[in-house]
């Protein structure tokens, strides 16, 4: 087998705190230099070399995923003034087209947006922006075709279809249109990447002219920009991860001048949702897991709001989508969305119910805000994507839009289940999985353990067509719904972060463990995966728990922890600093370099490893999975497989087409069955 490459050390030492920190391999950082270029393409020519003999199994999984895509499929039009708007795909394309028609889904089609077209040339593309102003006659797009989440901004007139305008700077992935529907409010980015400026264009001016309306110095803190439902205003969101501020504009005056509804304090949370002569608000004062209250449509101090939906201990508050008559409200009860209505006329409520024991359930596109139906979507680990429209006052759902999985799909051949672990504090983990019927509990399965536990963000339990392809050759799959997320609420989520980040670890060896002795599996065929800061719970776990993996992947990993986090010249340090916290203060120091897992690769038997990157991300910077697995490579003992594998012309997502992103899942999947050898 063709020998691995190896990175020569480079040591690079710096004082903190009074102590040395060593790093051998920060010359991987310069991706100016040939000689970083040449070593990543010679990992994964290594990565290509050690594959090379399941390259049939790897096609056949490439066919089986792309078998289960529907070629030629069409989206659930959504109904806005006289326009029907809906997306669709055409066989052997990668990317959707946007269309919409006149009056009827009867009437002929005019597509605005081609994706394919605009992705031509390109190993990667996306579009950002996709905004069509409130009268109709115009376009605004945003594409980026390197990764790099940089967007180039275009204008569309739709009644020609001719290029408006093309800026040549780069914006954010975020717009809206004012109801004049000459003006369109867009983001920019500072040079670490941070969204931070709100500027207006004038569709008759240049875009030299434009009107800068928001500008946010504090680092912590990223900006967004929309318009709300009732097009009443136009919301800027300012937000760090903890605190939020809130301004606004009357949308039929976008040279308004802006308004403050209520000035920035730290670690208060809230959301504006403009109503018929009120605002509601969602916010977590004195109230952790978020209730919701109303004010007057002008600054109101917090004391003379008025409650609507009180605080439950054991109920977080997600969101709401407001209607004239009714508000849907999103809630998440022991791990589970759930969707209550309130009728506002009598203030009854009633909840939408649900059949598997794990799902997750969300709002669709319901831009209509006189509408008397709910628009949402429905999913499980065993039930593809469904979109409903429930009637509200009749309390009757209707399927709009069901997923359909080409050559046939049984739901009934598989089972969902949710379990507990026991952490180490005594705390119990929930646990979801999925798995085909008839296997036995014998420890002799193999089992796919995927977590993330950060940034409360949760993993939901949603279908996937591509996992079947692991669960029809005997796969358990499983997720941990870990400290760090949210999935029990905020005090889930802060009970996993800052000096509490190594519960999302024990955590996650908990679920394991639990797996094991209830013999759903054993170590020896046992596989885990996470990405991005999920990468960084990979990596962690491998130190700490070597022994209980047979293969892992890590998905462009956060593993460079406490470097990246001393440079505050990074995308994303500074408003990182509330996730993990600042190591300039030695007491989080300490603790980042005690657990990060760069600077804790020791001398041990690894299992079967995968990395992967992307050479132009801007949120995992690709020398860290890099440098990550230059410094395993002359410490680990043992003599299992470590590859990494860098998208050389993309970002953080990895390949964007709906069929060449089904390459690197194909050789993901391809992994696990040699290392398992599993034919």
């Amino acid at each position: 087998m063709k020998k691995p490459p190896i990175a020569p050390p480079q040591a690079s030492v710096k004082e903190v705190h009074g102590k040395p920190l060593v790093d051998d391999y920060a010359w991987l950082q310069d991706k100016d230099n040939p000689d970083v270029i040449a070593y990543l393409e010679a990992e994964n020519a290594y990565a290509e070399a050690v594959m090379k003999d399941q390259q049939e199994l790897m096609d056949i999984l490439f066919q089986e995923m792309k078998g289960r895509i529907k070629a030629d499929d069409q989206s659930a039009p959504v109904r806005i003034d006289d326009y029907f708007y809906y997306s669709r795909t055409e066989a052997g394309k990668d990317y959707r087209l946007h269309c919409r028609k006149h009056l009827s889904m009867e009437a002929d089609e005019e597509v605005l947006l081609d994706c394919n077209h605009l992705a031509a040339g390109n190993d990667y593309f996306h579009l950002g922006v996709y905004e069509v102003s409130p009268d109709h006659q115009t376009l605004a797009y945003a594409t980026d075709t390197d990764g790099s989440e940089k967007y180039r901004l275009f204008f569309k007139n739709l009644q020609d279809h001719t290029l408006m305008v093309d800026f040549e700077n780069q914006i954010a992935d975020s717009a809206a249109w004012a109801m004049d529907s000459q003006t369109l409010f867009y983001l920019v980015h500072d040079e670490s990447m941070r969204p931070y400026k709100v500027m207006r264009h004038q569709l008759s001016t240049r875009p030299e002219d434009d009107t800068e309306v928001y500008t946010e110095t504090d680092e912590r803190f990223f900006v967004s920009v929309d318009r709300s439902k009732n097009d009443a205003f136009l919301l800027i969101e300012i937000a760090s991860k903890i605190t939020t501020e809130v301004r606004y504009l009357n949308a039929h005056q976008p040279d308004a001048p802006l308004q403050v509804f209520l000035p920035r304090q730290d670690h208060h949370e809230y959301e504006l949702y403009p109503h018929n002569g009120c605002f509601y608000i969602r916010t977590n004062w004195q109230a952790e897991n978020f209730r919701l209250m109303k004010a007057p449509l002008l600054p109101t101090p917090k004391e003379q709001w008025q409650e609507v939906l009180p605080h439950e201990a054991h109920v977080k508050l997600e969101g709401i989508e407001e209607f004239d008559k009714y508000l849907a409200v999103f809630e998440r009860r022991s791990g589970l969305m759930q969707i209550k209505i309130v009728t506002l006329a009598d203030k009854s409520q009633h909840f939408i119910t649900y059949d598997d024991p794990t799902y997750y359930v969300f709002g669709s596109n319901n831009p209509d805000f006189s509408s008397e139906t709910l628009r949402f979507g429905y999913t499980s680990l065993v039930r593809p994507r469904t979109v409903y429209e429930y009637h509200i006052a009749g309390r009757k759902r209707t399927v709009i839009k069901e997923t359909e999985i080409p050559g046939g799909y049984d739901a009934d051949q598989f089972t969902s289940e949710r379990l507990e672990a026991r952490a180490a504090d005594g705390t119990m983990i929930p646990i979801s999985l999925v798995y085909k019927k008839g296997i036995q509990l014998d420890g002799k399965n193999p089992l796919y353990l995927y977590g993330y536990g950060s940034y409360g963000i949760n993993t939901e339990p949603y279908f996937s067509s591509n996992r079947l392809s692991l669960l029809q050759r005997g796969f358990v799959f499983a997720i941990a719904h870990i400290r760090g997320s949210a999935d029990l609420g905020e005090p889930w989520y802060k009970a996993g972060k800052l000096l509490k980040k190594k519960n999302t670890f024990s955590d996650f060896i908990a679920c394991a463990e639990h797996l094991i002795q209830q013999k759903y599996t054993s170590n020896s065929r046992l596989c885990a995966m996470g990405g991005s800061a999920g990468g960084l719970l990979m990596g962690a776990v491998v130190n700490l728990r070597p022994d209980l993996f047979v293969a892992v992947v890590a998905k462009v990993p956060f593993v460079d922890v406490l470097n990246t986090m001393l440079n505050p010249d990074l995308p994303l340090t500074v408003t990182e600093y509330e996730e993990w916290g600042n190591p300039q203060d030695e007491e989080y120091f300490n603790y980042i370099r005690s657990y990060s897992p760069y600077d804790n690769v020791g001398a041990l038997e690894y299992p079967n490893m995968l990395v992967t990157a992307g050479l132009n991300d801007p949120r995992v910077s690709y020398w860290e999975p890099a440098k990550w697995t230059a410094k395993l490579r002359p410490v680990k003992t043992d003599n299992n497989l470590l590859l990494l594998k860098t998208n050389m012309g993309a970002g953080h997502g990895g390949a964007s087409g709906r069929y060449e992103y089904l390459k690197e899942i194909a050789f993901e999947y391809t992994f696990l069955l040699k290392v398992l050898g599993i034919g």
